[in-house]
């Protein structure tokens, strides 16, 4: 089982799930979910090695370091910390 961690709130998850639905329910605002708009834009406080890496739509909106876009990562284990 992996861990999300955001605003302090623990969210167990399967090893290799997105964590689209997880987000969305701690509060972090969902537009499209297809990566164009931007509006899911999360900071990988901790972890960033248990997620997928970036991919195309992050590419194209310009994500680097520690920003992603919640509705495109994949968390593979461990724990992550996030915030928004």
């Amino acid at each position: 089982m992996a861990i999300l961690i955001i605003n302090d709130q623990e969210i167990e998850l399967e090893d290799g799930a997105k964590i689209v639905d997880a987000i969305e329910e701690a509060g972090v605002p969902i537009g499209c979910s297809n990566g164009v708009c931007g509006t899911c834009e999360i900071e990988v406080v901790e972890g960033m090695d248990n997620f997928s890496g970036l991919n195309d739509e992050e590419k194209d909106l310009g994500m680097e370091g520690a920003k992603r876009l919640g509705c495109q990562c994949t968390i593979s284990g461990g724990t992550v910390k996030i915030t928004y």
